[in-house]
């Protein structure tokens, strides 16, 4: 354990207490302080020493973590029971320290990375859930040492534990530990088997009690949780950057009036010295034009959209309201509504590219429903109508009654009552099917207080299976070690287990063999379809062609099929079999290749029985979602930690993957040239023998190749998957080979990493943001899903569920899958929508103002003359057009709601960004400016030389001012008019309000009552009254109003009518069935026809035979004194040691040697 830093974990009598210290190539004896300087996190650097005691409140105080976030109140406030002082007390999870000693009850959350102590099970077993980890459902099996089991729930014993834990430092790998506990004298090694994690949940296990190692920030799932990163949208650095460019531009039109003015007043400015009562010399022209420049920039900074950022926000905190209220997206059987967690990231849910997802929780209900079956060629599930036609399932339709029977589980639900007949009939094959259900798998029965039969199952599969043969009559009683006891309709029936053939991820098949009451040996399997036809004898021919067919309809169907097969075993050769595998148990070399090389021998010459298929639930309306997103140009990938077997099942189910791909690429390399080499392949495959591939090593043809990818993609015909595991996307996500890995699955429709850690989720959407440029969104429901999450550019939490990290470092969350269609196409829409013509229209409506001033320099000699009032240039932004452009930025849409989801290539503007970018930007400008030229000049020139009806001069500097004001009001606010897409009351009433409030306003500045009041403030007395009441100025108004319209009203008249966009025929068939609309047609769940493919996919561990086989896992009725109890664990270590090997091969095959950090 070279160059790695340790913690040292010593507790005192009365409770735990913590040391910490650092060691380079050896432990830290107890006691023993190191000097050794850590170079790590200043955080580390002042730790050099911890000391941490359980029963002392106050002294522990310094080390609890000030800041704490108030969202994560939800979970810092469950509770938990604490030893303190002797005595159990319920504290929250925030006051958990390290070193205190907690008991957990069954179903509990873990609050932090405990070391197990002792358990309600025997021998200190207990299990756990680890779906908030990795995504794996099935359960998994965690123990205590011996000399700790022990204690059981003795308090005062628990209280005087005093034992020294040295154990590496925090860190983010969830599948290792490594630490020695020093107790009593002895030592005792620690491993992953001996801690629970925070983010476990407890299962199957009454209670149990753990010693905190690590708390807070320190455990594992929040070493793996990320930083959190400040985010923000693509318009946002757009508009820092637009803002820095008219600064500029207003810089520049100071510096050219401040010119204007130094040559004004060097030629000119002379005939007014004496007027002004200047001196000769006093004033220099270029000191005029020095202060001719600040006094244009504080007159034209309203070019400058300084509350821009104001009505931003205020735009988005409408938007996130809508999303908060939004009815279609609030989950009312747990009353859980959509939730905007940000306000700054609306607009950017409109231009999603990639999205990625977890499997588990998300796709998924994580339950597991028997559907179908197969016997002896025959398919059972399937219902039928009067014309034997095969029919969908509906609510209408009678499910089999299993009322009558007592020990029936209740929700469990079946709809072809042919099986049930095909039982009272007595088919030998129907009741030799269901008996290898009740007795070939890992499930522990136990009674409650009710006399209910209740199942703990180490998988959900098996806990289908074994449900659905209990409801056909087939229940599972009991087991002994060598014993399983079944009731055979209404009949008890007890079968000697001579043997259990454990299932692992190589076999794909668990088989029992077992004596039945009649002294007949036989052999029970199932596992995947194609390993286990393999096995057949060769008179099963015929019935392998039956089911074959039978499973590839389930699997076209996204079902889990297992193949179900028997044999009968001759006694003698079954002895002979026996005791070459004591043989080889006792082995001390090869002695797994013996074990696996007997198991191949005595598994074969099979009888084919038939199939099971499971459905793995998926959460409602996950396969309309898919494909609605799909057809938007959003591209899925999964990042599960689960299975290979069951990601692709999903993926099948889904819809993201098909039978008709042209092909799917798995990745599964065990080093870095190997996955080279393997992508290479794919690539050659994909894009053909012709294209010259980069050897991945100069990083600047890998810039130019990942540029041409946009234009590869196009070329690309058909469609593609690809799939790759943890451990060869380790080695993928190197720097010389990741870009390949982009380039490869940017070019595939559906993309899935199976056995992933949160570490390397995070990785794959970095990989992609940095490269690709695009938007992406990330989407989970589990604690291993944040670092994905807080990578992401939307984060979205799945909440509902038992977890809520996923939840509290997301950005956006609601309780289905399903809303992100609505969140997506509708609320994301809308909001790029109107974000852009909100921005749009304000650039246009200032450069159009603030210009204005600009023309009028060249007409007063550049001396910084405003054109209009001060009070009307004070009140514009804020009084007269602030509320319209609010209005159409909050409530604007071009389509409605529905047709946004029916019409998903709706949502393509947004991620090509075409609604509003650069070039808009330029045009919203020359609009502004041509505006500002048409309100400047049409005025002056009517103005010039003109006289009114009563023969008086009006061309006066307040009456232009007047005119040109209400010009641009009304000019404003016409344009907003034929802007807005989507009229509303507010919209009305702001509009035309403002219009109405504009003129209330200017004729109570210019009348006499407030001249009387403010006479200094407002000199003008009835100049409105009297301009307005002139017949020509109106004129001027309409004919400027007219010249400022009429080239927009035509070019989007021509371009509507000549290029018009799928937005503008949705809007134009809107139109038309407004007064009849048809009933909306919902998108039909697409069936894919039957595929030559497996769909095998089983959730299960291995190392549950041994552990059935041995005992360790059964109650014993009369427990053994503590003498024997210790003589059985230190003499039957075996299984527990090859639990832990298998377990830690399987989790360490997607883990790494060294931390990864993002």
């Amino acid at each position: 354990m070279k160059d790695d830093f340790f913690f040292t974990l010593t507790t005192f009598r009365g409770g735990a207490s913590v040391s910490g210290g650092i060691s380079v190539g050896h432990l830290l004896r107890p006691g023993e302080r190191s000097g050794i300087i850590m170079f790590c996190s200043e955080k580390k650097l002042r730790e050099v020493e911890r000391i941490v005691k359980a029963n002392d409140r106050e002294y522990n105080e310094k080390f609890q973590y000030a800041f704490r976030h108030k969202s994560d109140n939800q979970v810092n406030n469950r509770q938990s029971e604490v030893l303190i002082n002797s005595k159990l007390q319920n504290e929250k999870w925030m006051n958990v320290k390290v070193g205190d000693i907690i008991k957990l009850e069954n179903n509990q959350f873990v609050a932090a990375d405990l070391l197990l102590l002792s358990s309600s099970e025997p021998h200190g077993l207990c299990y756990v859930e680890t779906a908030e980890l990795d995504g794996e459902t099935n359960l998994k099996v965690r123990h205590a040492l011996s000399v700790t089991s022990e204690l059981g729930a003795d308090i005062s014993r628990l209280a005087g534990f005093d034992g020294i834990v040295v154990c590496e430092v925090p860190n983010n790998k969830l599948d290792k530990f490594m630490g020695i506990l020093s107790w009593k004298d002895s030592k005792h090694s620690l491993n992953n088997e001996k801690i629970i994690l925070r983010g476990c949940i407890l299962r199957n296990t009454s209670w149990c009690f753990g010693m905190v190692i690590f708390a807070g920030p320190d455990t594992k799932l929040m070493q793996n949780s990320g930083k959190t990163k400040f985010k923000r949208t693509s318009i946002d650095r757009l508009m820092n950057t637009l803002v820095l460019w008219i600064f500029g531009f207003l810089i520049c039109l100071g510096i050219i009036l401040a010119i204007g003015n130094s040559i004004w007043e060097s030629q000119t400015g002379d005939q007014f010295r004496t007027f002004l009562f200047w001196n000769e010399g006093e004033k220099s022209s270029v000191f005029s034009g020095f202060l001719t420049f600040w006094s244009y920039i504080i007159i034209l900074n309203t070019v400058v959209p300084i509350s821009l950022y104001v009505s931003v926000e205020v735009i988005r905190l409408g938007h996130s309201y809508f999303i908060n209220w939004d009815r279609k997206m609030y989950y009312s059987r747990k009353a859980i509504p959509a939730v905007a967690r940000t306000t700054t990231l609306n607009e950017e849910l409109g231009q999603i590219e990639y999205i990625f997802s977890d499997k588990t929780g998300t796709l998924t209900q994580n339950i597991m429903t028997f559907k179908r079956c197969s016997i002896n060629g025959r398919i059972y599930g399937e219902v039928h109508d009067d014309l034997d036609q095969k029919t969908e399932i509906t609510q209408e339709k009678e499910p089999v009654d299993f009322s009558v029977k007592s020990q029936a589980d209740r929700e469990f639900q079946f709809f072809d009552h042919n099986l049930m007949e095909s039982i009272k009939m007595g088919d030998p094959k129907v009741h030799e099917f269901l008996r290898l259900l009740a007795l070939c798998h890992t499930v522990m029965s136990e009674e409650n207080s009710a006399g209910e039969l209740i199942y703990q199952v180490q998988s959900p599969d098996e806990g289908a299976l074994v449900t659905a043969a209990r409801n056909f009559g087939f229940i599972f009683k009991s087991r002994t070690p060598e014993t399983i006891t079944i009731e055979e309709l209404g009949t008890l029936v007890t079968y000697q287990l001579l043997a259990f053939l454990d299932f692992n991820n190589t076999r794909k098949r668990m088989s029992v063999i077992v004596r039945n009451p009649e002294g007949q040996i036989k052999l029970y399997s199932k596992g995947a379809d194609t390993i286990l036809f393999e096995k057949l004898h060769p008179s099963n021919e015929v019935l392998l062609s039956l089911t074959s067919d039978h499973l590839s309809e389930f699997a076209g169907e996204g079902l889990r099929t297992l193949a179900i097969a028997y044999r009968d075993l001759d006694d003698k050769y079954f002895k002979e079999w026996h005791k070459m595998l004591e043989d080889a148990n006792a082995a001390t070399e090869e002695r797994d290749e013996r074990i696996a090389g007997l198991y191949e021998e005595i598994e074969r010459d099979l009888m084919l029985l038939g199939a099971t298929a499971v459905e793995d639930k998926l959460q409602e309306g996950v396969i309309e979602t898919v494909t609605s997103l799909s057809l938007a140009n959003i591209k899925i990938w999964v990042l599960t930690g689960d299975k290979q077997e069951t990601a692709i099942n999903i993926g099948y189910a889904c819809n993201m993957l098909t039978d008709d791909m042209n092909d799917v690429f798995v990745i599964a390399g065990n080093n870095a040239v190997e996955v080279r080499e393997e992508l290479r392949k794919a690539k050659q495959n994909l894009f053909g023998q012709n294209r010259n591939f980069s050897n991945g090593h100069v990083v600047c043809e890998k810039k130019q190749q990942l540029e041409l990818d946009s234009i590869v993609e196009e070329t690309i015909t058909g469609d593609y998957a690809l799939i790759i595991n943890g451990h060869s996307l380790a080695h993928a996500l190197e720097s010389d080979v990741k870009n390949d890995l982009l380039e490869l699955a940017c070019m595939c429709k559906t993309v899935i990493c199976c056995r992933v850690t949160p570490l390397q989720k995070a990785q794959v959407v970095e990989l992609v943001k940095k490269y690709r440029n695009a938007v992406t969104l990330a989407i989970g429901d589990g604690a291993n899903d944040v670092s994905m999450i807080k990578s992401a550019h939307i984060g979205v939490g799945i909440s509902g569920q038992e977890g809520l990290q996923a939840v509290l470092a997301s950005d956006y969350s609601f309780a289905q899958f399903r809303y992100l269609q609505r969140l997506l196409l509708v609320h994301g829409r809308w909001s790029y929508f109107r974000m852009c013509k909100f921005l749009c229209y304000f650039f246009y409506k200032n450069f159009a103002f603030t210009l204005v001033h600009f023309w009028f320099g060249f007409f007063c000699g550049f001396s910084a003359q405003t054109v209009y009032d001060q009070w009307f240039i004070t009140l514009f932004n804020i009084v007269y057009t602030s509320l319209p452009v609010l209005a159409m930025g909050i409530f604007d849409q071009d389509v409605s709601d529905q047709n946004s989801v029916d019409c998903p290539q709706l949502y393509k503007p947004g991620q090509l960004n075409l609604l509003f970018n650069k070039r808009k930007f330029f045009i919203c400008v020359l609009h502004g400016i041509y505006t500002s030229l048409v309100l400047f000049f049409i005025p002056y020139g009517a103005f010039y030389n003109v006289a009114g009806e009563d023969g008086q001069h009006i061309a006066d500097y307040q009456s232009f001012a007047v005119t040109m004001a209400t010009s641009l009001v009304i000019v404003v606010s016409v344009q907003i008019a034929l802007d807005t897409s989507y009229w509303t009351f507010i919209n009305h009433v702001f509009i035309w309000g403002s219009i109405a409030i504009y003129f209330s306003i200017l004729f109570t500045m210019h009348s006499n009552g407030i001249f009387g009041i403010f006479p200094n403030q407002f000199p003008f007395v009835g100049n409105a009254r009297h301009s307005l009441t002139q017949k020509c100025i109106w004129l001027v108004i309409l004919l400027t109003t007219v010249a400022s319209v009429m080239p927009v009203v035509a070019f989007r008249f021509l371009k509507v009518d000549l290029y018009p966009t799928l937005s503008d025929q949705i809007r134009r068939w809107q139109k038309a069935q407004k007064k009849a609309r048809p009933p909306s047609s919902r998108r039909p769940r697409t069936r894919r026809s039957s595929s030559r493919r497996s769909g095998y996919a089983f959730a299960h561990q291995e190392g549950y035979g041994e552990l059935i086989t041995s005992g360790k896992n059964m109650r014993a009725k009369n427990p053994p004194p503590t003498s024997g109890l210790e003589k059985t664990h230190y003499n039957s270590t075996s299984w527990i040691e090859n639990l832990c090997k298998k377990t830690t091969d399987t989790v360490s095959s997607f883990s790494q040697d060294k931390t990864v950090k993002l």
